[in-house]
C-alpha cells in the first residue's frame, strides 16, 4: 500500500472551488479520498464536484457552499459532510481573504477585523468542529494553509502577514492540544502562486518577471506545486509530523535568487 494512499478518507476543503484549494481537492481525489469541495458559491463548487466525479465516479466528491466568515454555517459544512460522507478525517483550512492592500497604518478597523476572522477565528471554529470525528475515530489530520507572509513583513500586505503568523501558532497550539488524540496538525507556507487570490502579486508583467527573477526556481508557484504537500500531511507519508510548517516557495525565504 501506498504510503500517500487516502481511500475513503472524507476530507473537507476550503476555498476549492479554484487555486490551490482546488488543486489539493483534486490531488486528494486522485489518492482516493472523499473531498468536499466548499466556497461561498455553490455553483462554483458544484462545477469542481461534477470534474472530479467524473474523472473518478459519483460520490467522490460532493459540493457544500459556505462563507467562512459565519460560524453558522461552517457548522452546516460540517454537519453536511457527516450526513453525505461520513466522519471527518482530514481537514484543509484554505479559504481566506485580504480586503486591504497597502500600508497596516492605513487599514480600517473592519478590514483588520475581517482579515483575522476569516484567516484565523474561521479556521479556530472548524478545528473546534472537526476535533470530535477525529478524536472518535482514533485520529486525523488538519492542514492550514498559511503563507511565507506570515515569516516577513511587508508595506503592503502586513494585516494578511499578522494573520498569516498567527495561523502558525494556531498549528502549533492545536498540535500540542490535540496529540494525545493521534492528530496531526500542520501548516503549508506558500510564495507567490498564480492564483486570482494573488493576482495583485503576478498579473503585472514586471512585477512578474522581478519576483521569478528574484526566485532560486526562477518561476512562480503554480497551484499543483502545493498540493502534494497537503497529500502528504493527509496520508500516513506525514504519520509522525505535526505542528510544523512546510515552506513552499521555490527558494525565496533562504536568500536572492541572483
Amino acid at each position: 500500500m501506498s504510503l500517500f494512499d487516502c481511500t475513503d478518507k472524507v476530507a473537507i476543503v476550503t476555498g476549492s472551488s479554484r487555486g490551490i484549494g482546488r488543486a489539493i481537492a483534486e490531488a486528494l481525489a486522485d489518492h482516493g479520498a472523499r473531498v468536499v469541495i466548499s466556497s461561498r458559491k455553490q455553483d462554483a463548487c458544484e462545477e469542481v464536484a461534477e470534474a472530479i466525479n467524473a474523472k473518478h465516479g459519483q460520490g467522490r466528491a460532493v459540493a457544500i457552499a459556505a462563507s467562512i466568515s459565519e460560524k453558522a454555517a461552517l457548522e452546516n459544512l460540517v454537519q453536511q459532510t457527516r450526513e453525505q460522507l461520513g466522519p471527518i478525517d482530514v481537514l484543509v483550512c484554505n479559504a481566506a481573504s485580504n480586503p486591504h492592500y497597502g500600508s497596516l497604518d492605513g487599514i480600517s478597523d473592519d478590514q483588520f477585523r475581517k482579515i483575522l476572522d476569516n484567516n484565523v477565528l474561521s479556521n479556530h471554529w472548524l478545528v473546534q468542529l472537526a476535533l470530535p470525528d477525529m478524536r472518535a475515530s482514533g485520529g486525523g489530520a488538519i492542514i492550514v494553509v498559511s503563507s511565507i507572509g506570515g515569516l516577513r513583513g511587508s508595506t503592503t500586505i502586513g494585516a494578511y502577514n499578522i494573520s498569516k503568523a498567527a495561523d502558525f501558532q494556531l498549528v502549533r497550539n492545536y498540535a500540542v492540544e490535540a496529540g494525545k488524540d493521534n492528530i496531526r496538525v500542520n501548516a503549508i507556507a506558500p510564495g507567490v502562486v498564480k492564483t486570482d487570490f494573488a493576482r495583485a502579486l503576478w498579473e503585472d508583467p514586471k512585477m512578474h518577471d522581478r519576483t521569478a527573477k528574484a526566485t532560486p526556481l526562477k518561476r512562480l508557484g503554480e497551484p499543483e506545486d502545493i498540493a502534494g504537500a497537503a497529500v502528504y500531511l493527509a496520508s500516513d507519508a506525514g504519520a509522525w509530523m505535526t505542528g510544523q510548517m512546510m515552506v513552499i516557495d521555490g527558494g525565496v525565504t533562504i536568500g536572492v535568487g541572483q
